[in-house]
């Protein structure tokens, strides 16, 4: 059964992962590619896929840039619908002679707009709507073949159309949680505009991803790089299906995980149908980190690491493939987008070493976010502990201790963080928390413990609240719980002697510290 599509062109706009995600929330397989996706890259897609519509996304870029981004204008001579948000409607707009130009006013945060003509994108909206704006630039006239749908204060040509082709552009974002009609707006584009059908499950992901391993590996053996969490439990067992007895699942303690994870993980995965290895590579991680402060460094190293242990077992077993639980949150702050930027690199991105010694790093979870991701461990019937787990970074406590990674100091912090989630799942707060974890600083302070000065660490409590780890929000815990995670920490760790709660949102931080 071939399922509706539609293809969304990143310009490196910080928002175009959620129009994939709030698409794909309407059960329509949305798909993230580069700009420079010719009209033949488009229509080779048709063989597994209809594309019934493409979405140029927002971007930094000015049109008028010497290397601005620009897309293959035969996209709009053939058929296929086409929104443009923000940077991609300004490009529709110059592309067919219309005028952009530096706003005199910019528009940053909630804009109330007008709506013009209430139809097209705009049907079922009201004549004003608050919506999400960022931008600089505004689109100031356009051809005759166009009409306006919508202006504001600011910006005179906000949405508009193409009068005889299935062509529109709008200047916010419709696809973030703060316009509240934009889910509205792109159910427009997506059924009624470009007539998609809601037939993307769960299920035909799991189909989709086996068969896709089965013809990449074909009789080869596979390893896979298994560390308990979600992402790569539900890869191991999407592999498992795929290859069989080909594939072995490989765990690999590095010492940085919390306190108890290393025999927990060891004890439920023996239960699993896997060809499972240990392997305790504890002391040489902590040796290529000796005296290494910076986070980005850390993160390669560790990256390089991983892929050495693997390599060791690919080499004693004959497998010519990794497979790892990579999903997409991780290559966007990785920066793998050609016009995005990067944010951090991830271990099993941005980490990798340039060469290896595998025939192909297969990573089937690659477009999928941590809820989705969540919903296919389900349907492949993951067990509740394993679906639910907090996520935890591929580098583990390495990048939860700032500053070099000593053993003294990992075993003070894994101390704390122990403390923190206790309390935490104590109070039965941890199903609707993203993350709680410990950070230990590097910084020292003086303090009194006994009448007695101390010179000790500071560590700090991060609790947050997300759907999908992109963007979140401090966790507003009780003061009483934090004051009694504090006074466990000061009084159980003997070396910490100062408690801090982050009230950051992401962004403008990220959640992890490093």
């Amino acid at each position: 059964m071939k399922h509706d599509m539609i293809l969304v062109l990143d310009f490196g706009g910080q928002y175009s992962h959620l129009i994939t995600r709030r698409i794909r929330e309407e059960n329509v397989y949305a798909e993230l590619t580069g700009p420079e996706t010719g009209l033949e890259g488009i229509t080779s897609l048709t063989g597994e896929f209809s594309v019934k519509g493409i979405i140029l996304s927002g971007g930094p870029s000015s049109i008028y840039e010497r290397d601005a981004p620009k897309c293959d204008e035969r996209i709009f001579e053939v058929g296929i619908p086409v929104l443009g948000i923000c940077y991609g409607h300004q490009l529709i707009a110059h592309t067919f002679g219309g005028t952009v130009e530096r706003a005199r006013k910019t528009e940053y945060g909630v804009t109330e707009v007008t709506v013009d003509k209430r139809r097209g994108i705009l049907k079922n909206h009201g004549k004003t709507e608050k919506v999400w704006a960022s931008h600089g630039d505004t689109v100031l006239s356009l051809p005759e073949d166009f009409e306006v749908l919508a202006h504001t204060k600011n910006c005179p040509i906000a949405a508009f159309q193409h009068k005889k082709k299935p062509i529109y552009g709008v200047q916010w974002h419709p696809e973030v949680v703060h316009t509240p009609r934009g889910q509205q707006l792109l159910r427009n584009f997506i059924f009624d505009i470009c007539g998609c059908k809601a037939t993307w499950t769960p299920e035909n992901f799991i189909e989709k991803s086996v068969t896709e391993m089965r013809r990449e590996v074909g009789d080869g053996r596979c390893i896979i790089a298994l560390s308990g969490g979600v992402d790569s439990s539900t890869a191991a067992v999407l592999a498992s299906r795929a290859v069989g007895k080909n594939l072995t699942a490989v765990f690999i303690d590095h010492g940085f995980m919390r306190e108890g994870e290393p025999e927990e993980i060891r004890k439920m995965f023996s239960k699993f149908n896997l060809n499972l290895i240990c392997l305790d590579e504890r002391k040489k991680f902590l040796r290529r980190l000796r005296g290494v402060t910076d986070p980005e460094l850390k993160r390669k190293i560790i990256g390089e690491e991983f892929i050495r242990a693997f390599e060791r077992v690919a080499a004693k077993i004959n497998a010519d493939y990794l497979i790892q639980g990579t999903i997409y949150p991780d290559r966007i702050e990785s920066g793998f987008r050609k016009h995005s930027e990067k944010i951090k690199t991830h271990h099993n991105v941005g980490g990798l070493p340039t060469r290896i010694k595998f025939k192909g790093i297969i990573e089937p979870l690659r477009d999928l976010y941590k809820d989705e991701v969540r919903r296919i461990a389900i349907t492949l019937g993951l067990p509740e502990r394993v679906v639910r787990r907090q996520p935890f970074p591929g580098p583990g406590l390495a990048i939860r201790v700032t500053g070099e990674v000593t053993e003294k100091k990992l075993e003070i912090l894994k101390k704390a963080d122990k403390i923190v989630r206790e309390e935490i799942e104590k109070c039965g707060l941890e199903k609707r928390l993203w993350q709680y974890f410990a950070v230990l600083l590097d910084t020292r302070s003086t303090g009194v413990k006994g009448d007695s000065r101390v010179y000790g660490y500071t560590v700090v409590i991060r609790a947050v609240e997300s759907t999908d780890g992109m963007t979140a929000n401090y966790a507003k815990l009780p003061h009483e719980l934090i004051e009694k995670i504090s006074t466990r920490i000061t009084n159980e760790v003997h070396e910490v002697n100062r408690v801090v709660f982050d009230v950051t949102h992401k962004p403008p931080a990220t959640i992890e510290w490093e």
